[in-house]
């Protein structure tokens, strides 16, 4: 059984929950999803997710909660976490904007909502590395990864930017994988990585 945790102080926790579930099965294991809004629990998760939503609002909380020194105790002890949208900026090293309390677990520079407003969301089929197909990335407000340290994969591009990057145990999009019924990114992400820590 793999504990899943998710990070719920703000963001679309319910997509990605039915995401991990669908992973898991894919993969032919069983998830226990931990919805995380208190410290406490992070300690306890084989692979975390940190959604979408609104940066600012995200990172002030895990701050106050004191999620976000967990959340560094996750990544330097090689356990799993994907970062998707929002979740990405918060991750990043810098997000450029002094409102963003970042975990610095992830050696980029972001640029918030850089491929624009709600109005200007699209999907695109990506080719990512280490999956054979394309997938379906669907970008709301997307974040620009418009600097990547050299200890970072870039997984996938669009438009000769980074849209899908790796470090270490974290992967991070700036994309929503959660909002199509393709699992492999999750896969990718949590479940791969995961057995191949444990």
């Amino acid at each position: 059984m793999l504990t899943a945790g998710v990070v719920a102080v703000q963001g679309d926790v319910s997509e990605h929950a039915r995401a991990v579930e669908r992973a898991a099965r894919a993969h032919g294991e069983d998830a226990e999803l931990v919805e995380i809004r208190q410290s406490g629990l992070v300690a306890d998760c084989d692979v975390l997710l940190v959604p979408g939503g609104e940066s600012t609002t995200i990172s002030r909380l895990l701050r106050q909660e004191g999620i976000d020194e967990e959340i560094r105790t996750h990544v330097d002890a090689g356990k799993p976490v994907l970062a998707t949208c929002a979740g990405l900026i918060v991750s990043a090293r810098d997000a450029k904007d002094e409102r963003v309390h970042n975990l610095d677990i992830l050696d980029v520079t972001v640029d918030r909502n850089a491929f624009g407003r709600q109005k200007d969301s699209f999907e695109a089929p990506l080719d990512v590395d280490g999956l054979s197909d394309p997938f379906p990335a669907v970008f709301i407000r997307a974040p620009l990864v418009d600097e990547v340290g050299e200890d970072v994969s870039v997984l996938a591009r669009w438009d000769d930017t980074p849209v899908a990057v790796k470090q270490g145990p974290v992967v991070a999009t700036s994309f929503h994988p959660e909002l199509t019924e393709d699992v492999r990114l999750h896969r990718l992400a949590f479940f791969e990585q995961a057995a191949a820590s444990r």
